[in-house]
Formats: structure tokens, C-alpha cells, sequence
């Protein structure tokens, strides 16, 4: 068949429109904007990490919903396995940083980790959200610029809350301190010790214990020989459970005022029943009435997630609520910088005028002296009944 001038046509047309389709598919279909997390994934620490890895998925599906960031661009969530190993937690930030390329970075279970990790993002200038770990020095730390932000607990400021509570609930006048020999306990020991300083208060003492004992009777039965009546418990999961398993052998029964270690796993299974007898902080609760923001995502969460049927079913809240609103104020500084420059996100998070969250409504929440959203009015006394967290009774 010889070729027409109109079959050539025709064929030129259909060639210029074919080029001109992928001169245009990238701006059709931008790049998503990756955010990374690293968390325990595994081990007993895990169930933490899926409620990180829930709240950040709820609030990712809500922002692509409305069309993603920086003109339609979706967000992508690249979790990492850190198995709460500072050494793996910091080779999952190189990888996330430099393969992946991750606009924000988010993470950290424990306050070890975090630690590992904040010398990286610091130094290759990527933004790095803290949902969980609540070590002082985490954002407190020495960069300058600082490119760590937290919407979680903080050390200094929970000590000052567990010693408020002590007093109040249990008319504490001689407490213990027992925690764990890491960076985390280091931390809470120096917060505690000012708490209770400004509070007048001697302590009974200080014990410490390694993350992977079996056994804490012999720290325990210095605390109870000068006469401790309520003790200051800060470890992880497992810890905290043989510190509640070495009481049980002891046979004393003792207030145990927590920082809020216990949330994250199988607590009730590795303590036993005196599970119930620890109460913790947390900074959140999806019992009692919400408002719009905890009712909205309440639904999204029993819409995505099979085993939700109701609040007695997300736990620990406090990792589904602290990710949800880190991720949506993350968000908000990529808005605010135009583009995912890591030091113009950083400079994003300042921006942030007012945002109805779900924790509370967060005004200015991070300014260049303070990285820090929650304060201590905003944190919720719990406790373990059953295998679910809920507030303590009469504590609110």
C-alpha cells in the first residue's frame, strides 16, 4: 500500500500527540513524596509500631484523599524494621535518607534509638518527626540547625507529671525510683530528681536494672528496706514486666507511678495479672466522647482495620493519635515550604499558624526554641484492664 498524503498525516499526528503524552506524564503523574518510619516491626515492642504505622496510614489516606501536596503530588509511607536496635535503627535512616529519599523521616520506639539517629538527620538536613520516644535530649539536642521534631511525651515533662500524681492519688511522701540503665533512664533519673526537688521531696533511692534482666529483687528490696511507698517505674514492655513479676515474688504491694513503657506490647501477657496495678501516662484516650476529629478517625480506623470494633481495640492509642497529628502537621510544613527541601520543611514546621488536630487543637506548636507540641495538661492517666488500656478512674 502506498502511503497517502492523508494516511501521513494522519501518522505525524498521531506521532506528535504520542510525544507530546510523555512530554506531559510526569507533571500527570508526579512523583509521590515519600515519609519514612522507623519502629519496631517485630519483637515485643511491635504492636507499637503497627499503631504508629496506623495513625501515620489514616492521616496519608485523608491528605491523598484531598488531592496529596505541593499540587497533587500523593504521599507514600516506607516503614523500616529497627527491632529496637540503635545499629539497625541507624543503618534504616541511612537507607530511607539516601535510597529512598524520604522528605520526612519518622521514628523511634526507644529513646536509644532516636538518640542514634538524630546525629544523621541533623547532619543531611532531613526533617525527623518523633511520634513516640520521649527522651529530654532527643529534640533538645545539640544541632544547630535542629531538625528534630516531637509530638509525644517528653521526659522532663512527664517526671514533673508522675510526681504531681504520686502526691495526688497516692499521698506519695517517699518515693523509689527503678529504672532502666540506658540513655531513656538516664534521662528520666535527672528529670525526676529536679521534679522532685522542686516538690521538696527526698527520694527513698535509685535502682537501676539492664533491659534484658530476668530478675529485679535485689533493687527492689533496697527500695522497700529504706521505706520506699511509691515507686517510679521507667522501662519498655518487657522490663516493666519483670519489675511487676518481681514484686509479685516479693509479695509487696506497692503504687507503681509509670512512664508510659508499659503501652507498648504485650504488657498484661508478660506481667501477669498485677498488670493492672501500674499506671501510666499516655497522651491520649479514644473512650469517652470525642470530638470531631477523634470521631472521624475512629470511623476511618474501624473502615481500614478488621480487628477495630470499637476504642478498647486501639492499642496503645497514644501511638495511633501521636503519628496521626505528627504526620498531619508534617504535612503542613511541606505545605508551608512549597517543596520538599528538607531545610525549607524545617522552616515549614515554624509556619504552622493553628491546626485542629487530634490530640488537641495545636497553635504555633513548634517555634526555633521549642520542638515540642504536647505539654503536660495534655497527657492522660491509663491503666491496663484486661489487654486494654483505659483511663484510670477519677484521674482526668
Amino acid at each position: 500500500m502506498v502511503p497517502t498524503r492523508r494516511s501521513f498525516l494522519l501518522r505525524a499526528t498521531a506521532a506528535a500527540l504520542f510525544t507530546a503524552g510523555l512530554a506531559l506524564q510526569p507533571a500527570l503523574a508526579a512523583d509521590p513524596i515519600k515519609i519514612g518510619l522507623i519502629t519496631a516491626l517485630s519483637g515485643e515492642s511491635a504492636r507499637a509500631g503497627e499503631a504508629l504505622t496506623r495513625g501515620m496510614t489514616i492521616a496519608i489516606d485523608e491528605i491523598n484523599a484531598k488531592g496529596g501536596l505541593l499540587g497533587g503530588r500523593q504521599i507514600v509511607l516506607v516503614r523500616r524494621d529497627d527491632e529496637g536496635n540503635p545499629a539497625k535503627g541507624m543503618a534504616a535512616a541511612r537507607e530511607l535518607i539516601f535510597k529512598e529519599k524520604v522528605a520526612v523521616l519518622f521514628g523511634g520506639l526507644d529513646t536509644p534509638v532516636s538518640m542514634a539517629i538524630v546525629p544523621i538527620v541533623n547532619q543531611e538536613k532531613v526533617p525527623f518527626m518523633g511520634p513516640w520516644a520521649a527522651g529530654t535530649a532527643i529534640t533538645q539536642n545539640k544541632g544547630n540547625p535542629n531538625f528534630v521534631f516531637r509530638v509525644s511525651a517528653m521526659d522532663e515533662i512527664v517526671d514533673s507529671a508522675m510526681v504531681q500524681y504520686a502526691q495526688k492519688t497516692f499521698q506519695s511522701t517517699k518515693p523509689g525510683m527503678i529504672l532502666v540503665n540506658n540513655p531513656w533512664g538516664e534521662s528520666n533519673e535527672k528529670g525526676l530528681n529536679a521534679a522532685l526537688a522542686a516538690a521538696k521531696v527526698t527520694p527513698a533511692g535509685v535502682e537501676k536494672f539492664q533491659p534484658n534482666d530476668l530478675d529485679v529483687v535485689p533493687q527492689l528490696s533496697r527500695l522497700k528496706a529504706e521505706g520506699a511507698d511509691t515507686l517510679f517505674l521507667v522501662g519498655n514492655v518487657g522490663p516493666s514486666a519483670q519489675v511487676v513479676k518481681s514484686l509479685d515474688r516479693m509479695g509487696w504491694k506497692v503504687p507503681i507511678v509509670s512512664h508510659w513503657g508499659p503501652a507498648g506490647g504485650r504488657f498484661t501477657e508478660l506481667a501477669g495479672p498485677n498488670a493492672k496495678n501500674v499506671h501510666f501516662v499516655q497522651t491520649y484516650s479514644f473512650f469517652g466522647k470525642q470530638g470531631p476529629v477523634g470521631d472521624k478517625v475512629m470511623q476511618a480506623l474501624k473502615a481500614k482495620y478488621s480487628d477495630i470494633k470499637g476504642p478498647q481495640d486501639i492499642t496503645p492509642a497514644v501511638g495511633v493519635a501521636n503519628a496521626y497529628d505528627g504526620m498531619q502537621l508534617a504535612a503542613l510544613a511541606i505545605g508551608q515550604a512549597g517543596s520538599t527541601d528538607g531545610d525549607a520543611v524545617r522552616q515549614g514546621f515554624y509556619k504552622i499558624a493553628k491546626y485542629e488536630g487530634l490530640i488537641k487543637t495545636y497553635e504555633q506548636p513548634f517555634t526555633p526554641s521549642s520542638h515540642d507540641a504536647l505539654r503536660e495538661d495534655d497527657y492522660v492517666w491509663t491503666q491496663f484492664i484486661d489487654n486494654r488500656i483505659l483511663p484510670v478512674k477519677g484521674a482526668q
